[in-house]
């Protein structure tokens, strides 16, 4: 049956949007409506959106979640920040295979409205750190209705009440996209394949800028996700580095992997293999 992705900026009312929209549903529809979200999962939010491998891990088990719970009766809300496209992406291509119609609600507020929200979240615990809020915004790629993954899209802002009424119709009444070729035999793991080439490579980039500040010659710099090192025989620039990246990603893309982990090693023994 219908599922409902939820999204918005940290601190933006997406909890309680989604407890609305759940309370409405179960009283119209008299179905049983399963909400999945961080808070089910019960994760530190500050030390897991800190950490790409951990970040990626509870993306993973949100998505099974979904998988597990999706079926011909009842209604499944997953009310999370689900702010990677490609992610959402993965979802439609779920619901597309099980031949379920989903919706987008995406609650829109301005990034100081949300830092305030965060500043009242009780307890205080519960606050994201005025990094962990910042970063995440800066991440948050904000769906379009003009891509077949973020649409039907609803977008709410702080005053606005939840359309019902469209809500429910865009649910029931609307057909479901067809399964096709791609979506019942491609593993749905690899639909996440560009987003982590081009974030991987640009992590890393970022990474190298950075070390270059503090460090000489002959260091060894330390890349997030991979074992082998960076080792620089001289200054490089920003440049050619954003060169080198775009010809990886290239060649990269030719030559998939299955194995999304190996992209940070391969990263850099091409750039090392490039500066030399």
């Amino acid at each position: 049956m219908p599922f409902v992705l939820v999204c918005g900026y940290p601190s933006s009312g997406k909890s309680k949007r989604t407890e609305d929209l759940r309370n409405y549903l179960s009283e119209k529809t008299e179905r049983l409506v399963h909400v999945i979200s961080d808070h089910t999962l019960k994760f530190d939010k500050n030390k897991v959106y800190a950490d790409s491998i951990e970040e990626k891990e509870i993306r993973g088990k949100l998505k099974s979640e979904v998988q597990r719970l999706l079926n011909k009766d009842d209604i499944v809300i997953l009310d999370s920040l689900n702010y990677i496209k490609g992610f959402r992406y993965e979802l439609y291509c779920i619901t597309k295979a099980c031949k379920t119609p989903q919706c987008v609600i995406f609650c829109a507020v301005s990034k100081e409205k949300a830092a305030e929200w965060n500043s009242r979240r009780e307890p205080e615990t519960d606050r994201y750190t005025d990094k962990t809020l910042e970063e995440l915004m800066m991440r948050f790629e904000e769906p379009n209705s003009n891509q077949r993954w973020d649409s039907p899209l609803f977008v709410i802002h702080p005053e606005d009440e939840l359309p019902y009424d469209q809500i429910s119709d865009a649910l029931f009444n609307r057909k479901p996209p067809p399964p096709n070729m791609a979506t019942q035999n491609q593993p749905l793991s690899s639909t996440n394949f560009l987003y982590e080439l081009d974030r991987v490579t640009q992590e890393t980039v970022s990474t190298i800028m950075e070390s270059q500040k503090h460090s000489v010659a002959g260091d060894e710099i330390t890349v997030p996700g991979a074992t082998e090192k960076i080792c620089l025989i001289r200054p490089v620039t920003l440049a050619e580095l954003q060169r080198h990246r775009r010809q990886f990603i290239t060649y990269t893309k030719m030559h998939p992997v299955e194995d999304l982990s190996r992209i940070p090693n391969m990263f850099v023994q091409y750039i090392n293999n490039s500066l030399t």
